[in-house]
């Protein structure tokens, strides 16, 4: 087990890099002892939705014939492109003899969410499926780049539901498709910078605890913000409180950036958070800069997005990877309002500042001054030298808008549902295993969890506990004690901004029956501390 001093070098580093040496001492400890390995650090979850997947993988071989009706050369393995006319009733009659027992899985979806789409949003239907049929074979480069006629329409809709359930804006979002959140982190902080919204030695402020990246990106050269901690505690429920608030009355606060619901907190912002929130911007800072990743909030029910409630203020960041485990696919999504702040600061900006930003773009268009922001975005995505290749690649698209049709498709939320129980099975399991009781909260999403010792020692053991633990344990001693004594590995709080004496689990990615066994490891963890601080009082361990 490393010692304190030797914790020390493990400070600066990034808790997925922690995990590899923890994922060492786990593994170490699972091979001499009959405990199982028990990864519940990362958020990658153990369950994939089916429907959509099924079609996906019908709807690759009927495009094959789509291609071959164009040209066939099977000798030397060779096809044409898909072609629009009469694509739709082939498609049908593709499905209907797919059907039944012998045949493949997914034509009765296909057919329907094919038909559903036509019908909900009337589309040309030919046109429909050769956006389907095209894209999913993958011949051409994406057009429109930012991102695919149908496929915009429709996941404009399942964001609406995703997003906005409890709160649907009038307003339209422009939508460009890239490949998983992070990349739209990439591409939105490169963007700011670019169109010098935010600049070298501005300050921004972050919603903290916080996903990673975003403490460790604004400290880069490439962007060196100063950065304000705009801190949740879990004694406030992980609620932004009005002094949270008042930071934000500063002028030199630039920008807000949040993940709602939280990571690691995994609880949502509150109606009547929210509703302070909007009347402060509203009031007193209608130029703040808000960007909100919003990937958990399918599992909060009627889930309201700071993007429904500000919408000219807010940058929104949705990804598709934890809600129908599909993180290898890389699927996310920037959006930006049509009407927006953020073209009014370029428009507004000093001659100077507003020159040079310009001529970024004279290549791509001869009025930049007119150039959207959020096609900005793509342009920067992509070194604006390359916008022409811009864009998500089209089968990604097409696996895109199968996902969200079948969730539009679920009236009943079924899967939501299901998914939901699945968090909740496991957050009771762990809790029973810690023999705590945690009161039910509606905002809490359960795909992540923050162990807080120092909360939890302080409210059943006491103060002087606590005191102890913080002046003669390292943070990174629980993380560590977990790998080495019970083969299991969770990341550090401290990595989020959390508090340093805590760990973050995930909830999504192990089977039900290992959170029984972490609740137990957290608890003992937390019991030898106590008898830690007993022995050096003199005390008697079971007193």
């Amino acid at each position: 087990m490393p010692d304190t001093l030797n914790l020390h070098k493990f400070e600066h580093l990034s808790p997925f890099q922690i995990k590899d040496e923890l994922i060492k001492l786990a593994q170490k400890e699972a091979h001499k002892s009959t405990l199982p390995y028990l990864n519940a650090g990362r958020g990658n979850p153990n369950w994939i939705a089916t429907k959509a997947r099924e079609a996906f993988f019908l709807l690759g071989q009927f495009a094959m014939t789509e291609a071959q009706r164009h040209r066939n050369e099977p000798q030397v393995g060779l096809a044409g492109t898909p072609q629009g006319p009469g694509s739709y009733g082939r498609l049908k009659a593709y499905c209907a003899t797919s059907q039944g027992q012998s045949g493949p899985p997914g034509a009765d979806t296909l057919a329907a969410m094919v038909d559903f789409a036509v019908q909900k949003f009337g589309f040309t239907p030919d046109d429909f499926v050769l956006e389907l049929t095209d894209g999913i074979v993958g011949d051409h480069y994406p057009i429109p780049d930012r991102c695919l006629e149908h496929n915009e329409i429709i996941v404009h809709e399942y964001l609406m539901w995703a997003m906005c359930a409890g709160h649907r804006p009038d307003t339209k979002f422009d939508i460009y498709a890239v490949e998983g959140g992070t990349a739209a982190m990439c591409y939105i902080f490169k963007a700011l910078k670019n169109q010098r919204l935010l600049n070298a030695g501005d300050t921004i402020a972050l919603g903290t605890p916080i996903f990673t990246p975003y403490l460790e990106m604004p400290e880069l050269e490439d962007y060196a913000l100063n950065v304000v901690d705009v801190s949740s505690e879990e004694e406030d429920n992980f609620q932004l409180t009005d002094a949270d608030l008042e930071q934000l009355a500063d002028p030199k606060v630039k920008a807000l950036f949040l993940v709602n619901p939280g990571n690691p907190s995994a609880v949502a912002m509150s109606p009547k958070v929210l509703a302070r929130l909007v009347e402060f911007v509203k009031t007193r800072r209608p130029d703040l800069i808000i960007l909100t990743d919003d990937v958990y909030g399918t599992f909060v029910p009627n889930f309201q997005s700071v993007m429904g409630h500000l919408p000219e203020n807010t940058i929104g960041v949705y990804s598709y990877s934890k809600y129908f485990g599909c993180t290898g696919w890389r699927l996310g999504t920037i959006l930006v309002a049509e009407n927006n702040i953020f073209d009014k600061m370029i428009a507004e900006a000093p001659a100077e500042v507003k020159a040079k930003v310009e001529a970024r773009y004279t290549t791509l268009t001869p009025d930049p001054s007119s150039f959207k922001f959020i096609d900005r975005i793509v342009a920067d995505s992509r070194d604006v030298a390359l916008n022409h290749t811009a864009g998500l690649s089209l089968p990604q698209q097409v696996m895109m808008t199968l996902f969200s049709l079948v969730e539009m498709m679920d009236e009943d939320k079924s899967y939501q549902a299901f998914c939901q129980g699945i968090l909740e099975h496991r957050f009771t399991e762990l809790v029973e295993g810690m023999g705590i009781e945690v009161p039910e909260n509606p905002l809490y999403d359960r795909y992540y969890g923050i162990l807080d010792f120092e909360f939890w020692l302080r409210k059943y053991v006491g103060e002087e506990v606590v005191d102890w633990i913080k002046e003669n344990v390292h943070p990174l001693d629980i993380s560590f004690k977990l790998a080495q004594d019970h083969g299991i590995v969770l990341l550090n709080g401290s990595g989020f901004d959390a508090p340093n004496w805590s760990a973050r689990v995930s909830f999504a990615n192990l089977d039900d029956s290992a959170y029984r066994q972490i609740g137990r490891a957290v608890r003992a963890v937390a019991i030898g501390y106590v008898q830690a601080y007993r022995a050096s009082k003199g005390l008697s361990l079971h007193g």
